[in-house]
């Protein structure tokens, strides 16, 4: 949204809103999906309230789909006119929707010691040769206790590196249980759709339902597990490289659009559709994440596929004609 631009009309800043929770936090079929292109090319206002409402919703998208529905939509229900047009004039500038809502809903990782944005990954150094890597779009803070480290991961994704020389345990206290690490290498992610996965590359991992009790599982190197409230099971591998990220890249190997897609969007803003029609082609090759673009472009080429960006956040991967 250019700052010249006058405020959007409060009407129009709620339907972006519904749209946003439809679209991103519900599983949306076909006809909604239709819909939601018939409203969005309507107006050119249409297109700015969607751009705006998703830059925001961008700190949504790794909370439960419960939580962020409940947010999101009590964020609308709660503004009157008069609180819509003025939010609308700081909404640019400050991300005025992110406040309103934390005033009412705790959302993880807002206010977290180390944040990385949509698209960026971060190194943090945790000294004795200990550090942490993390992916887009993740939160976590950190303490040490003295003894050991204690890792609070509110969304994302994150490589831990224990060093074999820094004595300490590390924990990582995550939604769907806590993990003890000592010498080890670990990947720890934590999917908004309500379970987490853990991979091992080094060392042997104790994964716990809650600190004070015996491990639930040890995971050696070269192992994975997924885990949620339900216990702890083998993850089945979908084609995706849990680890090429580290890397810079996204690799695959006959892997289905509709997944290899949903596991780009979270290197990009705004939403990326996969037509039922073509999620079941396959996907194979390493792609570098820093252009996102370039990598729509490719599957183009690739496959029986065409890619329409009406707008920066606003893609949606067809049948080629």
């Amino acid at each position: 949204m250019n700052r010249t631009d006058p405020p959007l009309d409060a009407a129009v800043l709620e339907a972006g809103i519904q749209w946003l929770v439809r679209m991103r936090f519900d599983v949306p079929d076909a006809a909604t999906v239709e819909r939601f292109e018939r409203w969005l090319g309507e107006s050119p206002e249409h297109e700015r309230a969607w751009q705006s409402v998703t830059q925001a919703g961008e700190r949504f998208a790794n909370l439960p789909p419960a939580l962020s529905r409940r947010t999101l939509g009590g964020v609308r229900e709660r503004m009157s006119r008069r609180q819509s047009l003025k939010m609308l004039g700081l909404f640019a500038a400050s991300g005025a929707l992110l406040w309103q809502a934390r005033e009412h809903t705790p959302l993880p990782g807002l206010m977290a010691q180390y944040r990385s944005d949509v698209g960026e990954r971060r190194l943090v150094e945790l000294g004795e040769g200990s550090r942490i890597h993390m992916n887009s779009d993740s939160a976590f803070d950190s303490a040490f206790d003295g003894q050991s480290w204690r890792i609070r991961l509110y969304r994302g994704e994150l490589l831990v590196e224990v060093a074999g020389e820094d004595r300490r345990p590390l924990w990582v206290m995550g939604r769907d249980g806590q993990v003890r690490g000592q010498a080890s290498r670990f990947l720890l992610n934590q999917h908004h759709s309500g379970f987490s996965t853990l991979a091992v590359r080094d060392g042997e991992v104790s994964l716990f339902g809650d600190p004070q009790t015996t491990a639930v599982a040890r995971v050696a190197a070269g192992e994975q597990v997924r885990f949620d409230a339900d216990g702890v099971r083998p993850a089945l591998s979908d084609g995706l490289d849990p680890w090429a990220w580290t890397d810079g890249v996204i690799r695959a190997a006959d892997m289905r659009l509709d997944a290899f897609l949903s596991e780009l969007s979270r290197h990009r803003r705004g939403l990326l559709v996969c037509r039922d029609e073509v999620a079941h082609l396959r996907v194979s090759g390493t792609y570098q994440l820093d252009d996102t673009r370039q990598i729509l472009g490719l599957l183009a080429l690739a496959l029986p596929v065409r890619v329409d960006c009406r707008t920066d956040y606003w893609v949606t991967v067809s049948a080629r004609a």
